[in-house]
């Protein structure tokens, strides 16, 4: 069975990015699709800028975040990337973590959760799909695309979702798993 790793960017204090991952994340579990859905939040993270001496494709990482973050992007069959929009462009914390590693990445599809504004995020993924493309990720075309984000946040800090926000997740879930069983054989 395939295992999804849903990748929480924002760092920020006060991020609504938390209570969106953690509801595609619940999503995901319910879609039952993935054999594991793993959250991962590049705040607990941690990762540091960009601190390892050698050329990520050579794997030879010296530092032991670097060897955690590489096997658990090494375990992941599927990707979805809860993604804010900071000025037109992607979190720096997204480019960094994705900066760490290289084959890791390798011919595994990923999906995009972005929210944000009028513009829900959209810009920020068109920015990191020029990235992940070039690490032999494959974009699906099917993304849960979030406007006026906070509208959607409860008062208990969870997400009341639509169901435009809940069939588009669904439809990236299934998109996500058939990609990467067809991928798998590349992996």
């Amino acid at each position: 069975m395939a295992r999804l790793q849903v990748m929480i960017t924002s760092t920020r204090p006060g991020r609504v990015g938390l209570p969106v991952g953690r509801w595609f994340e619940q999503r995901a579990r319910a879609h039952g699709g993935f054999g594991e859905v793993e959250l991962a939040d590049l705040l607990e993270l941690a990762l540091p800028f960009m601190d390892e001496p050698n050329h990520p494709r050579l794997r030879q990482y010296t530092h032991q975040h670097t060897k955690d973050w590489s096997a658990r992007v090494e375990a992941a069959d599927a990707f979805a990337l809860v993604v804010p929009e900071y000025n037109y462009g992607m979190p720096a914390t997204l480019k960094n973590a994705i900066d760490f590693l290289h084959a890791e990445w390798h011919y595994k599809p990923v999906g995009f959760v972005s929210y944000g504004g009028v513009s829900a995020g959209t810009r920020s993924v068109q920015m990191a799909k020029q990235v992940l493309t070039t690490l032999r990720m494959f974009t699906v075309a099917e993304a849960v695309s979030i406007p006026f984000v906070t509208q959607f946040i409860d008062d208990e800090g969870g997400v009341r979702a639509n169901e435009v926000m809940e069939q588009a997740a669904d439809a990236m879930l299934a998109e996500l798993l058939r990609v990467s069983d067809a991928l798998k054989v590349l992996r």
